[in-house]
């Protein structure tokens, strides 16, 4: 509830419209941000988290990041949250986190400035297009007005009863949707033939959608995060694509406060 976030916080949000999305400054909300994540990960699906908090989804990237949160002004609960890491704190850190994942020498030899997304969750409650065009929404400013260059990050797809159809979901992905063949990422954990079926389940994951609709490639095969159970794509967005077929719908929600199902029915 809003008792969980910090009051400074709180103040940022405007009774406006019924989400409202923020870099949280204090360490109250960022721990609202982590419950959330814990109650998604490891309560919803089963994650295994490596956390030394009981409670709070946890590790060593945290500190290194900027935590994007979504707020329900309604009943004032914390819905949303993302982390984002910069290039330059992710030097600081000595990696990014999708490069425990993936090789990624091809995509950060592009130069220029990059931005990673990880740990996106949203409230079961609450789930649905109006939270993610939030977040989104503050997330497009973000980046622009940080000056990055490319948004990247891991869109994870979980196992359907019969296990993980690799082909049938990438069969759902458009052509133009994959990336260049130069920016191909190789996975550390390749997905075990085992663990492999070829009936779709689950369809493709709202966030995964998300990003295609976004403008981001899906650049490579897929890991396996045997944590999660479940299978990431690595995902890369240049910040031009994202400016080019969003930017008015982002500001003109940022600026002029028009409803963000308008976002949503664009996306």
């Amino acid at each position: 509830m809003l008792s969980a976030v910090h009051a400074r916080d709180a103040a940022a949000t405007s009774r406006s419209r019924r989400f409202e999305a923020f870099i949280a400054s204090n360490p109250a909300t960022i721990r609202a941000a982590q419950a959330l994540r814990y109650r998604v990960f490891a309560g919803e699906m089963g994650a295994t988290l490596h956390t030394p908090y009981p409670g709070l989804d946890w590790d060593e990237v945290d500190e290194h990041c900027d935590h994007l949160v979504v707020v329900d002004n309604v009943c004032g609960a914390l819905v949303g949250t993302t982390r984002l890491l910069s290039d330059r704190q992710a030097l600081k850190l000595g990696r990014f986190y999708s490069e425990s994942e993936f090789h990624l020498e091809r995509v950060l030899g592009l130069g220029g400035r990059f931005l990673e997304i990880g740990r996106t969750c949203v409230d079961r409650r609450v789930r649905g297009s109006a939270v993610l065009s939030s977040l989104w929404s503050e997330l497009a400013g973000y980046a622009l007005q940080g000056g990055y260059d490319y948004l990247m990050g891991c869109a994870s797809i979980p196992a359907g009863p019969s296990g993980f159809a690799v082909d049938a979901v990438y069969s759902q992905i458009e052509a133009e949707q994959m990336g260049p063949a130069n920016l191909v990422v190789r996975p550390k954990h390749a997905i075990p033939e085992e663990l492999k079926c070829e009936s779709d389940d689950c369809g493709m994951p709202p966030l995964l959608k998300a990003y295609l609709r976004l403008g981001a490639w899906v650049c490579g095969e897929p890991c396996w995060d045997e944590d999660f159970n479940v299978m990431d794509v690595f995902i890369l967005l240049p910040i031009e694509r994202l400016q080019a077929r969003y930017e008015r719908h982002f500001m003109n929600t940022r600026l002029h406060g028009s409803d963000h199902a308008q976002l949503a029915e664009a996306a």
